[in-house]
């Protein structure tokens, strides 16, 4: 085998298991996790347990006892970010798990606006 075989065949390798891990899924547009999306598992998921995975099952493992964030549950798996997402996608559509996404951050402030509410509330109340 030739030497750049041999480099190719060393750099898919390791994504067999990866893909076998999410049976060839793609991560869904709706459930595109932040790393800071919390999940935890839900109350009737442990019937459900012996028919998952030994990944899904190490991620329920992980989120039974309350909520830890998709870094988190990446970080104890050894699993990519990517894997844990599709992971969690698939135990969420088996309502296996509950997510608690971010709350999106708060606009900017119109200053003006706020000027204009106090002066009001200034003339009307006296300050």
């Amino acid at each position: 085998m030739s030497d750049e075989a041999e480099q190719e065949l060393e750099l898919t390798t390791p994504l067999v298991p990866l893909f076998v891990i999410t049976n060839g899924r793609a991560l869904p547009p709706e459930h595109e996790y932040e790393h800071t999306t919390l999940v935890t598992a839900a109350e009737e998921a442990s019937a459900a347990a012996p028919t998952l995975s030994p990944e899904a099952s190490q991620v329920m493992d992980l989120v039974t006892d309350g909520f830890l964030s998709v870094a988190e549950v990446a970080g104890h798996t050894h699993l990519p970010l990517g894997i844990v997402r599709i992971l969690l996608a698939q135990l969420e559509e088996s309502d296996l798990i509950l997510v608690r996404r971010p709350i999106p951050r708060a606009e900017r402030v119109d200053r003006e606006l706020v000027s204009a509410v106090l002066e009001g509330l200034k003339n009307r109340f006296g300050a």
